[in-house]
């Protein structure tokens, strides 16, 4: 019996070696099955995401379509950008009602012992750790109302995807399409309304939402904190306008140039100056207990900040253009058009990530990054590369502008942020409407204090009527919706963009017939002359005319920026404009020959702009009596030009010079007797 028990014995140690290796290779089956369960959600992520960009690129092809159904048939009620918001509105309906809801595994975790968040949190599941990041509060309200549709959570985009891939492309070919011409002849008009009359409009807005809010709070309806800075801070948000439905409709009419020239130029300097400011707002920090009381040191301070970014992003655009000119034109990627045009989109695509890098404004960089780049750049590509770019940016400026209305239908179903309230809103369009009015009204009528060419009422009701908001407005206010106050405002910004893109869009035809807006007016065609100033009598024919005309209404400014321009940064960075080795002292002989390309000394027929605005600077005005002639400054010496001797007046060499970077070489100017020439009073 013993005998048997201990051969017995060695049984046991078995059979705790075969249980721990079930229960070994149930852990490592369960390990499988957890694996093949992740790669399952990773695939099905994957799916998801497909489906997300589908959806939208079916959108775009969708509104496409239909826009060009629409110009088919010659409908302008409705702009491609409200067509975008409606289809984007469609699929919001179907995903939020008609797609179930797939993940139920949010179960909140209390972290008393912390103060503050984090950005990443690591998670021990049974000995596994999971990375999660922070996406933003949630009030203790809405614990519950977490989304929990996953392809829901898939359309809901990042908000720096809006600023670093989407914004770019729309303001750089704000800048690369700019028709100077008509720009600079208006341009201290368009400078007081984007500085001057955003601000007006910002704090307008501001301190009339600020009575709102108090209201709010005295019915009832205010449920957390709203503060004033809040409130500044939508004024500023609310004051960017983009009024891309009314230029469309200009665009296709031909409406008055001036007009459009003003409207246009207020919305792309508009955008800079609203993203600046709202920076500024944020940047408001008073010292003491209350954070959000008035401080002059802090107001002053973010005055600062505002002049310091500005500054800065202007600075850097302009800086990034200038090397791009300068790499096109000392190197010889003209001869690789791909590797050309390669350069110059990622040059200027860098330009806004780098301001946003340096704590700067990559809105205001890329804006006259663009403008630069159009300026000199452009005349040192070869033809193939200046096609390639234009069409390029165009192309993913439309692409981009529509993918953003898309979005801002869809956000109204998918975000689950909103906050609606009624008599925020009704304030909103008010303020808004008052705000508006404060700007273009007042600073029109200082303005026509000083131009020659008025500012008409139904031109200022039209730009009082075009003050539509769109991306830029969405996209600021997108930005930050952690708070109470910043998801109101998104809200009722979201609302706001919808109102007037398919209101006030879907208005402009009527309103320019009602006004009696001129339309189908050639682009280079200028307003008719007018009884109240000494127009300019010599010359014969309709150009010689019209180029005298736009030289003296051009803005005094730019005059005299444009024969410093002309003699000195065009030859250096450009293969157009004078040799530098006529127009700097001799003793800089070395570096003007260094400086000068090739080109220069071969073209005889300088490089042309297409849309040069024929400038002339105060200096080149000049009254001529005899072998004498009198400048508008003052100083006087012989005549150097001829008359030849049927009658034609021959020009002189710096002249000529100057007629042929303007593209009017070809036009002579008979002269009969005295040649007068005033300058007149200058547009604002």
């Amino acid at each position: 019996m013993a005998l048997s028990l201990r051969r017995r014995l060695p049984v046991l140690p078995l059979l705790l070696l075969a249980a721990g290796g079930l229960r070994a290779a149930e852990r490592s089956s369960s390990s499988a099955m957890e694996e093949l369960a992740t790669e399952k959600e990773a695939e099905e992520s994957h799916r998801q995401d497909s489906v997300s960009l589908l959806t939208f690129i079916l959108l775009l092809t969708l509104t496409i379509l239909t826009i060009w159904l629409f110009k088919h048939r010659r409908v302008r009620f409705l702009h491609e950008t409200g067509l975008a918001m409606i289809y984007g509105l469609i699929v919001g309906v179907i995903l939020r009602y008609g797609t179930p809801s797939t993940s139920g595994h949010d179960k909140p975790f209390s972290c008393s012992q912390e103060d503050r968040p984090f950005t990443t949190l690591l998670v021990n599941v049974s000995g596994k750790f999971f990375e999660y990041t922070l996406k933003g509060e949630i009030s203790p309200g809405k614990i519950h109302n977490v989304e929990q549709n996953d392809m829901l959570r898939k359309v809901t985009f990042d908000p720096e995807v809006f600023f670093n891939i989407l914004l770019p492309p729309i303001i750089f070919h704000a800048g690369y399409s700019l028709k100077k011409r008509h720009f600079f002849r208006n341009l201290g008009s368009i400078l007081a309304y984007a500085f001057l009359g955003t601000a007006v409009s910002c704090f307008i807005i501001g301190n009339l939402m600020y009575g709102v809010v108090k209201l709010m709070k005295l019915v009832g309806q205010l449920s957390d904190k709203f503060y004033y800075t809040d409130c500044l801070l939508f004024g500023a948000i609310i004051s960017a306008t983009d009024p891309v439905t009314v230029l469309a409709i200009f665009n296709e009419l031909h409406a008055d140039v001036d007009l459009y020239a003003l409207l246009f130029g207020e919305s792309v300097l508009n955008d800079a100056v609203a993203i600046v400011l709202s920076s500024s707002i944020v940047a408001y920090q008073p010292t003491g207990e209350n954070t959000h009381a008035f401080d002059a040191a802090a107001f002053f301070k973010s005055v600062g900040v505002f002049l310091g970014i500005f500054s800065g992003s202007f600075m850097m655009g302009a800086v990034t253009g200038v090397v791009t000119a300068l790499v096109t034109k000392f190197t010889k990627l003209h001869c690789f058009p791909l590797l050309e045009t390669a350069l110059f989109f990622l040059m200027s695509w860098s330009t806004f990530l780098l301001a946003e890098a340096c704590g700067f404004t990559g809105v205001v960089a890329v804006l006259f990054c663009g403008i630069t780049q159009a300026h000199y750049t452009y005349n040192n590509l070869s033809v193939e590369s200046r096609s390639r770019t234009k069409q390029l940016f165009e192309v993913l400026h439309f692409l981009a502008e529509n993918f953003i209305f898309s979005y801002m239908g869809l956000a109204l179903f998918t975000f689950q942020k909103h906050i609606f309230s009624p008599v925020f809103i009704i304030g909103a369009f008010i303020a808004i409407f008052l705000g508006r009015a404060a700007h273009i009204y007042p600073l029109s009528f200082l303005l026509n204090l000083g131009r020659r060419h008025k500012i008409s009422w139904n031109f200022q009701h039209m730009m009082m009527f075009s003050g539509l908001r769109g991306a830029m407005a969405f996209a600021l206010a997108i930005r930050d919706t952690a708070t109470y106050s910043h998801q109101m405002m998104f809200s009722t910004t979201l609302l706001i963009v919808f109102f007037t893109v398919w209101i006030v869009g879907g208005g402009t035809t009527p309103m320019l017939s009602w006004l009696n807006i001129r339309v189908g007016v050639d682009p280079d065609q200028d307003p008719p002359p007018t009884n109240d100033s000494f127009q300019v009598l010599q010359g014969d024919g309709p150009d010689s005319e019209r180029r005298n005309r736009t030289k003296q209404e051009s803005a005094w400014f730019f005059r005299l920026w444009y024969s410093f321009d002309h003699n000195y940064l065009k030859p250096i960075l450009t293969h157009s404009g004078p040799p530098l080795t006529t127009t700097l002292p001799s003793w800089c002989g070395l570096i003007a020959r260094c400086l000068t390309s090739p080109q220069v000394y071969d073209n005889q027929e300088q490089l042309r702009e297409e849309d040069s605005d024929f400038i002339l600077n105060d200096g080149d005005l000049t009254v001529t009596y005899g072998d004498t002639t009198i400048t508008a400054n003052g100083s006087s010496g012989p005549h150097t030009a001829t008359t030849s001797l049927d009658g034609r007046r021959t020009k002189s060499s710096s002249e000529e010079a100057l007629e042929h970077d303007l593209g009017a070489a070809d036009h002579e100017v008979t002269s009969r007797g005295t040649r007068l020439v005033f300058p007149l009073e200058d547009n604002a």
